[in-house]
């Protein structure tokens, strides 16, 4: 059985962003780069499935500039086979990388997709539903407990009630929650060790995708500072400041 794993390569979860002065965007430059954490986790739990003897092949791919090598020797030190690097040279929105993807299931014929449920970077919580969609593959979005066995894959979901239980047939794809594992660290012999396993690099149009950007950033602006609290003497005082100086009620 084999599994893709799609990671992407965005700012670091420590550091802390700056808008770029014209507002275009945040500013990268000389910033430290990692993998994106949802996609950490999906890579550990493709890792452990392997590890159990479910699965046969890790395949770890990234969409974005030469630098993904980085990130796709990151997830082969975690435990993945191969890489591919599907490389672009500036922003690529969900929807182009689910074609992406689509067109590598289509060669790489993988059983299971699993994903990050979104990226920090954007936040936008798209890429896995619509690759299900252009699949026609069953989904099971938010995982936060993994079980293959007998050609399904059984996922536990959070939902806003709770906990779902969903049972999927094989192909499938899955997007991860941060409750579902808690990612290895990498060890010194593992990263050498990555850097001798195979990673192929091909073009969105070796593919046939069209990645051209069909939205526009407007503005990217920093969230308003929040002005300090106040307290108030009595219950009386703080219904009066809602009312009047809030206006909540």
């Amino acid at each position: 059985m084999k599994v893709l794993v799609p990671v992407k390569r965005v700012v670091d979860y420590n550091v802390k962003v700056r808008v770029k002065s014209d507002g275009s965007g945040v500013d990268i430059a000389n910033v430290k780069m990692s993998m994106n954490p949802f996609d950490e986790i999906a890579l550990e739990e493709a890792t452990r499935l392997k590890e159990s003897g479910k699965v046969t092949e890790v395949v770890a791919v990234s969409v974005g500039v030469a630098q993904c090598q980085e990130t796709l020797r990151t997830g082969m030190a975690i435990g993945a086979d191969r890489g591919i690097l599907v490389e672009t040279s500036g922003e690529t929105e969900p929807l182009a990388v689910a074609k992406i993807m689509k067109a590598l299931a289509d060669k790489e014929q993988p059983q299971l997709i699993i994903l990050g449920k979104q990226a920090i970077d954007d936040d936008s919580n798209q890429t896995g539903q619509m690759l299900a969609a252009l699949l026609g593959w069953p989904q099971a979005t938010f995982a936060s407990k993994v079980v293959l066995e007998d050609g399904k894959v059984t996922v536990t979901r959070e939902v806003d009630g709770g906990l779902e239980t969903v049972s999927l047939s094989l192909p499938a794809i899955i997007t991860t929650d941060l409750r579902l594992n808690e990612p290895r660290y990498v060890t010194l012999p593992n990263i050498m060790k990555a850097k001798k396993k195979p990673l192929e690099t091909v073009k969105p149009e070796d593919l046939g995708v069209d990645v051209a950007p069909r939205l526009k950033t407007l503005r990217v602006v920093e969230p308003a500072k929040r002005s300090a609290g106040v307290k108030v003497p009595d219950v009386a005082t703080l219904v009066q400041k809602l009312r009047t100086e809030a206006k909540v009620i």
